[in-house]
């Protein structure tokens, strides 16, 4: 049978997290992005030095965030056992912790970008929460306590054995529950009543795009080989890397975007003005950084949207200029080089993608896209910010973690098919990948078997050098294990190295390989 003492450390616990779903319902009713546990993730995010971050993506995936969060929420509710078990012989130890507490979410809340005193709300409803809940759990065990010694100076019965340990305990978790039933209740409220998400999908679902066209696959990019990625890649199965622990949701009639800095005039650029302005529409392929050879972090799609260069005219970029910071809503940021801005390339701030306004996580309702460059240092989602200036006068979110400055993006290939540890017929084997080097082009792709030579592929066709290119080939393989690579040559005749070098700091090389088998 529990003891009084032994329910200090469950009655910290259930006030603790009785605040985090207030704070949480209070963020989400006021609609707020960010409520105090996303904004201390987010700001270990940006804390993270680049090195650990990438060692994340490369084990965590996409579930990188959600380990952040989850390792947070086992973080505080240690604290939270702990604070219980402290105010039991300190009353004012809760008090100091839930003021740390408290200070640290609110230094995370008003780092975020465009933050006012507003977004504290949260975080002072989670603090009046924990300590109200916490002393309405204690006082029924602080009561017991006095008993327990008074009836002991009297004459040593224990008032425990009496009874009165069974009307603590009742006591107790009538409190409990009733505050564990509530919270939840307010946080699930909080999420359906306060989400603006739900609303802004329905209006994303609802645009009429004019000048948006659907996709239409060029003749002959696509290679009929069985198991080779598809030369288009769907919007639900386009890579996703960002920083956000919840994406920003914003409004088309809400969105501007202000250009300003090293120009003669600042521009704001709203929705309305973008769908009003010449349409731009492109096969472009975006590639991360943290892609590694032979990885997945890599897709193909149909942007449509209005050129950069054209609205950076309209400010008048000044001499001196060299570089492009880009901001997102949830304050992101990455400095693009000036020239891939304005080079005639098919840099644009797209409003659609595959022949549908953008999906929310991919940057609804505007992003940049910048043929050539990683993303890291171009591909800003849910932009709201350009500010024309110089390299050495900023710091971008990556560049100050150790990545490179300039980020193009490097010449790479994949094998395909076979896939990795596949079993094949022996004989005549058919092999078929992916290769790209956005803004130069492909001309060439070989593959070699077991270290034979290099032998020459087919390529698809493709509509310009922004985009990836299909490749197939056959060999005559025996029976056993076997090797294939594959290097690919970019149309200025330099041959992909192979060299091998990791992501950091400016994207993989190397050469990507895949092991088979054919059987007789």
């Amino acid at each position: 049978m529990e003891r009084p003492r032994d329910l200090w450390p469950p009655a910290g616990l259930v006030a603790g997290w009785a605040g985090l779903l207030t704070s949480y319902a209070a963020a989400m009713l006021m609609t707020i992005r960010e409520s105090p546990v996303v904004a201390i993730a987010e700001l270990v995010i940006r804390l993270t030095p680049g090195p650990v971050a990438e060692r994340a993506i490369r084990f965590l995936g996409t579930f990188d965030k959600p380990f952040l969060v989850l390792v947070i929420l086992l973080l505080v509710s240690w604290l939270f056992w702990g604070t219980g078990r402290l105010a039991r012989t300190r009353w004012w130890a809760p008090v100091l912790v839930y003021s740390l507490l408290a200070a640290l979410a609110a230094t995370a809340v008003l780092l975020q970008r465009s933050a006012g005193s507003i977004d504290l709300v949260p975080v002072a409803v989670g603090y009046v929460t924990w300590v109200v809940c916490l002393s309405l759990l204690t006082e029924p065990l602080r009561r017991a306590e006095r008993l327990t010694a008074a009836a002991a100076e009297v004459d040593g019965t224990d008032p425990v054995a009496q009874g009165a340990d069974r009307a603590t305990r009742r006591t107790f978790l009538l409190r409990a529950g009733l505050i564990a039933g509530v919270g939840v209740v307010l946080g699930v409220a909080g999420r359906v009543l306060g989400s603006g998400r739900r609303h802004v999908e329905e209006t994303r679902r609802l645009l009429k795009l004019d000048g948006v066209t659907e996709p239409t696959l060029p003749t002959g990019a696509r290679l009929p080989v069985e198991g080779i990625s598809s030369w288009m890649t769907p919007n639900d199965d386009f890579y996703l890397i960002h920083t956000a622990i919840v994406v920003p949701t914003i409004e088309p009639v809400d969105w501007s975007l202000r250009i300003h800095g090293m120009v003669d005039r600042e521009v704001v650029v709203t929705y309305q003005d973008l769908l009003d302005r010449e349409t731009t529409e492109a096969w472009i392929t975006l590639n991360c950084v943290s892609n590694p050879v032979g990885g997945t972090l890599i897709g193909n799609a149909w942007w449509s949207g209005v050129r950069v260069a054209d609205l950076l005219e309209r400010a008048g970029v000044q001499d001196g200029a060299d570089c492009v910071l880009q901001t997102s809503e949830d304050g992101w940021n990455c400095s693009t080089p000036l020239a891939a801005l304005t080079d005639g390339r098919d840099a644009m701030l797209a409003v659609a993608m595959n022949g549908k306004p953008l999906p929310i996580d991919h940057g609804f309702p505007v992003r940049t896209i910048v043929p050539g460059l990683y993303g890291y240092v171009s591909g800003t989602k849910w932009v709201v910010d350009y500010e024309v200036t110089r390299f050495e006068d900023v710091d971008a979110y990556w560049t100050q973690r150790g990545w490179g400055e300039m980020g193009p993006v490097k010449m790479s290939s994949r094998v395909d098919v076979p896939a990795s540890g596949a079993e094949v017929a022996a004989g005549e084997v058919r092999f078929g990948g992916v290769a790209w080097s956005q803004h130069t082009g492909i001309s060439a792709v070989e593959f070699s078997v077991d270290g034979g030579p290099w032998l020459p592929a087919e390529l698809g066709r493709v509509p310009s050098d922004d985009t990836w290119v299909q490749w197939t080939g056959t060999a005559e393989v025996e029976p056993g294990d076997h090797l294939v690579r594959v290097r690919a040559t970019d149309a200025d005749g330099l041959v992909q190295t192979a060299v091998e070098r990791d992501v950091l700091p400016d994207g993989a090389t190397g050469l990507d390989a895949r092991d088979f088998t054919a059987s007789a």
